[in-house]
């Protein structure tokens, strides 16, 4: 069995900030081990592993509190209801890049009239943004 970490080898070996793993603990999303008398606080080495699934699943979009949702299903092995959780996340993803799309086309636009305009004293960025 490996060794039990302090809160610092945690952070290090996860590569996060300490303060880190408290905020997950705060979130529920990581156990706070007793403090025995005197001594620190004793994390099993396998948090390492639940440390980086939170930030993984952090840079893929998901919530904290999604992610709880996620660490839920796992310990139940409910491997249907977290594909269905992550099919819902591709939906919002692929929902707001077409959002960023739409909003690039319009701002294109917009420095392509501001460019045709010759840079005189209205602006069509600003015209356009002040319009009802």
């Amino acid at each position: 069995m490996a060794a039990a970490l302090t809160i610092g080898k945690l952070a290090k070996a996860a590569e996060v900030n300490v303060e880190t793993i408290r905020y997950y603990q705060r979130r529920g999303l990581l156990d706070e081990p007793p403090k025995p008398p005197g001594g620190q606080r004793r994390y099993p080495a396998e948090q390492v592993k639940r440390v980086r699934f939170i930030k993984r699943a952090q840079a893929l979009g998901f919530t904290l509190s999604e992610i709880g949702t996620l660490l839920a299903l796992d310990a139940a092995r409910v491997c249907h209801d977290t594909r269905a959780l992550a099919a819902h996340k591709l939906t919002s993803i692929e929902q707001k890049m077409a959002d960023l799309a739409a909003m690039r086309r319009v701002l294109d636009n917009l420095v392509q009239q501001c460019d045709a305009g010759g840079g005189g004293a209205e602006c069509p960025i600003i015209d356009a943004l002040a319009e009802e």
